[in-house]
């Protein structure tokens, strides 16, 4: 049992770690966000089905059909959500991007009482309190500095995440692939019909190819097999690693240095996650 659970650490850890160069690899392209945006969606549909052709071929149809309402609806919200990812990336530093990221519990419990009337635990309400200064004090400080669309796309981005999770909750048998799979095709399609210019460089190619179809997905695949094993609460703690790592791949390949005001504004929001997330590992341990 402690082999088992040492191994799903062991490997959400590693996805999270691949999940953090995404933000990397977004910095590293000149194209617009649309751009990227449409072919990484294309690449992953082709991943994400070609997985489920491999390992569930007799069933693939199928997954598609289970829960289709709960599919279409994630994959919509996903899709949507992405694009804003990929364009909060290209409009503001990757440093405020993620710890925007961050205050995902905050909507999560909103949308939670709101839809299914499940009102949270008061550790909920003292984070969510903390996690909002330091967002205000990454905002304010930056207003008129070019940075407050990118910070606005962040912020719609984790609203958009955070609900589709909060309803992928209530669907414990969907399969996973079938939403990415989905959710690639919405981005896609909207990306394309908004995009000026199709065309990339090769250079540009090779890292949406790299991304699309190895990166993100091996990522998400692994960090899905940790979430079968771990508590939400281990599982939070180490999604942490993202926020710090992504920032600092950026600054250490591009030399992309935060501002002042995200320092502190994310040491509030850093440090309240870590608390939180210690205090509902002692909780899920002594229950």
């Amino acid at each position: 049992m402690k082999n088992n659970h040492l191994k799903a650490l062991l490997i959400t850890t590693l996805g999270v770690l691949l999940l953090s160069l995404e933000s990397l690899f977004i910095k590293l392209t000149a194209i617009s966000a649309l751009t990227f945006s449409f072919y990484i969606a294309i690449f992953m549909l082709i991943s994400s089905n070609s997985i489920l052709l491999v390992s569930e071929k007799s069933t693939f149809i199928s997954n598609y059909k289970t829960n289709l309402s709960a599919i279409i609806l994630c994959g919509f919200l996903f899709g949507i959500s992405n694009i804003f990812f990929i364009s909060s990336i290209k409009n503001t530093s990757v440093a405020n991007a993620v710890l925007i990221f961050a205050s995902a519990p905050i909507f999560s419990a909103f949308y939670m009482y709101t839809l299914f009337k499940e009102k949270s635990t008061k550790n909920i309400y003292i984070s969510s309190f903390f996690i909002l200064i330091g967002l205000f004090i990454i905002f304010y400080s930056q207003i008129g500095k070019g940075q407050v669309l990118g910070n606005i796309y962040a912020l719609i981005c984790i609203a958009l995440f955070s609900l589709a999770f909060v309803i992928l909750s209530r669907y414990k048998k969907i399969n996973m692939f079938a939403v990415i799979s989905f959710s690639s095709m919405v981005s896609a399609i909207i990306s394309f019909f908004f995009l000026k210019d199709i065309l990339v460089d090769l250079n540009t190619l090779y890292i949406l190819l790299f991304v699309g179809l190895l990166i993100s997905p091996l990522a998400r695949v692994l960090m899905g097999i940790g979430t079968k094993t771990l508590a939400a609460s281990e599982h939070g703690l180490i999604m942490i690693i993202e926020t710090l790592m992504a920032p600092i791949w950026v600054w250490i390949v591009l030399n992309e240095i935060p501002a002042n005001s995200t320092f502190v504004g994310g040491g509030i929001i850093l440090c309240t996650l870590v608390f939180n997330s210690i205090y509902l590992i002692k909780i899920h341990k002594s229950s």
